[in-house]
């Protein structure tokens, strides 16, 4: 067992692509965690191990793992950057005694930034500040370092938060300094990192002589030994085989029994004989463990206070597949299976919500990225289903129906500056700070309700040729107001089943913007494009030219079409409106209208 004196328990914190991710790599390498030869040394962002992960370029689940230094185990939690996932940051920040707070020497604090740092402040977490990417050509240090305390200040919940230590960083090259380098490609190692959390981040303050508590912040699962309870130790000891208590979130006692028990090294688990008070371990053998819950000694089961986090603020439907073309692509269809596999989802994923809703589910979650990450992720495990309109979570707060709104910076080109604000105009977002950035691009600060932030990015990004960088925040809570207008024009909707032919599509393409090629399977009430004008319009897509006697197939030359616009799911949960769904399967993403007949849509639209 570790005296905890030599335990340092730090999270890694920063907004997205600040650079966390990239120096634990360097701390893992430069720890000789892993041998020379292992695959690990030549290559990045180790810790990010999901498949989306690694396609979005983000962290999205946090993760643990364990170095050493000479005497002392350092664990590291590496957190997610987006907003979208801040449960996972509030769940894990539990675990730890201070936070490396990473901030880009060009960009400076971001809205990430803000909020991740006031979630460790409040926990009254010792924070270390890190200026990363200092060798950036437009790097301006000496602002970032003014800034960063521009925000302690405005965040700090005592005086003595306000003092903390700085340092120099190059992540990607494994560089850190204590004082700005006047030459940054001389050598250096990460040494003064690893200095400063052996020094600056506290031991933790923990009682190892009392009865055991544990508070379960983490699962995860393998087919081989089941259900692993992640947490730490916040006082007693634990060994494997010991007899212990499990309190449930209500206060429920059940007695269980630890299995084995694992501490970290590196990327890999290795099991241990025992572990104190202050260090992170994962233990099996207790399978009813809920994140939130606190395994306890058998003898004095006390309960440690349950992990609150802060509430979802978009919903949306998601059931089993009913178009036409339903139970062709998935493995997994119905609505027993999609539930079974939501609850298990429930237990990890701890910022999301799920009630029954007829057939079908109401899955609420922390944003659209939260929500469509979840889509993705059922979606390649082989489930078939389908998915309505995000709609806004309100609550009710003295009588008040309250809507949820967020803080959103926007960085653009001068020249979109006049897009940028129609459209926050037409959604009702009010300016509150706008300044040049160091690359002559303008920042703009607005709040803006959740709602009207539903597809807003791919409009921007439409608008401002891909170039628009959008983040948000939580803002709190406003009184809910009124009904937006419409932003999107209409839809081209098949007006009968069967395969597209380019003879018809080139008469659709002269309507609008088409999302499906040639040769494609289409049904009735399918959307196949958007169209030039305000109101729905039913096109046949299915239509072939006929021949006669006199005019052969080759006869009119060949057909050109425009190239057709693949969606992605991001772009498809942004595009429908609340008489649409968006049929998902492992192959296929289907827009299309709720009411396939176009009589019952009729009916709809009058009443």
């Amino acid at each position: 067992m570790k005296d905890p004196k030599f335990i340092r328990n730090v999270a890694i914190i920063a907004h997205v692509d600040h650079g966390k991710t990239t120096i634990l790599d360097g701390l893992l390498k430069q720890s000789n965690t892993f041998r020379e030869n292992q695959a690990e040394m030549s290559q990045s962002l180790i810790m990010d191990s999901g498949d989306q992960e690694h396609e979005r370029g983000i962290t999205i689940t946090a993760k643990q793992t364990s170095i050493y230094h000479g005497d002392y185990k350092i664990n590291i939690i590496d957190t997610p950057g987006h907003a979208d996932f801040s449960g996972e940051v509030e769940r894990t920040l539990n675990m730890a005694d201070g936070v490396l707070l990473i901030v880009d020497a060009q960009e400076g604090p971001m809205p990430q930034t803000k909020f991740v740092l006031s979630k460790a402040l409040e926990l009254g977490l010792k924070p270390v500040v890190v200026i990363n990417k200092i060798d950036k050509p437009a790097r301006r240090v000496e602002e970032v370092e003014d800034e960063v305390a521009d925000l302690f200040l405005e965040l700090a919940i005592d005086d003595s938060q306000l003092h903390y230590p700085t340092y120099f960083a190059i992540g990607r090259d494994g560089k850190a300094w204590k004082t700005l380098p006047d030459n940054p490609s001389e050598h250096a190692d990460l040494t003064p990192i690893f200095d400063a959390i052996v020094q600056d981040i506290p031991a933790p303050d923990v009682d190892t002589t009392g009865s055991l508590q544990l508070l379960v912040t983490s699962l995860q699962y393998d087919s081989f030994l089941g259900k692993y309870a992640i947490g730490r130790i916040t006082r007693g000891t634990i060994k494997p085989r010991q007899q212990v208590t499990l309190v449930k979130r209500d206060g429920t006692q059940i007695s269980s029994q630890v299995d084995k028990l694992f501490g970290y090294r590196g990327l890999q688990r290795e099991e241990i004989d025992g572990a104190s008070a202050g260090d992170i371990v994962a233990l099996t053998g207790i399978s009813d463990a809920h994140i939130g819950e606190t395994i306890a000694d058998k003898e004095n089961p006390e309960a440690l206070p349950v992990l609150e986090v802060e509430a979802p603020t978009l919903s949306m439907y998601l059931g089993p597949n009913t178009s036409p073309m339903k139970g062709r692509e998935g493995e997994f269809t119905t609505s027993r299976q999609i539930g079974d596999r939501l609850r298990q989802e429930l237990e990890t994923n701890v910022a999301l919500r799920v009630e029954d809703d007829g057939i079908g589910f109401v899955v609420s979650g922390r944003g659209e990225l939260h929500l469509s990450v979840l889509i993705e992720t059922l979606r390649r495990e082989g489930f078939e289903f389908e998915v309505g309109r995000p709609q806004v979570v309100t609550i009710e707060k003295d009588g008040v129906t309250q809507e949820p709104v967020e803080e959103l910076v926007i960085e653009v080109g001068n020249e979109f500056v006049g897009t940028v604000s129609q459209e926050m105009g037409i959604r009702r977002g009010e300016l509150t700070h706008q300044e040049a950035t160091s690359s002559g691009a303008a920042r703009q600060t607005y709040i803006i309700t959740t709602r009207a932030m539903i597809g807003l990015r791919n409009q921007l990004l439409t608008a401002t040729k891909g170039t628009v960088i959008m983040n948000s925040l939580p803002h709190g809570y406003q009184p809910l107001g009124a009904k937006l207008a419409g932003t999107r024009n209409g839809a081209l909707i098949a007006f009968e089943a069967g395969t597209t032919t380019p003879y018809a599509l080139e008469t659709a393409e002269a309507r609008g913007e088409l999302y499906v090629g040639p040769g494609v399977e289409v049904y009735a009430g399918m959307i196949i494009g958007l169209n030039r004008r305000q109101e729905d319009m039913e096109i046949n897509v299915c239509k072939a030219k006929h021949l006669t006697n006199m005019r052969s197939s080759s006869s009119d030359g060949v057909v050109q079409l425009t190239p057709f616009t693949d969606l992605s799911l991001e772009q498809c949960i942004d595009f429908i409106e609340d008489d649409e769904l968006l049929e998902v399967t492992p192959k296929s993403l289907r827009l299309r209208k709720r009411l396939l007949d176009p009589n019952l849509r009729k009916r709809a639209a009058k009443s």
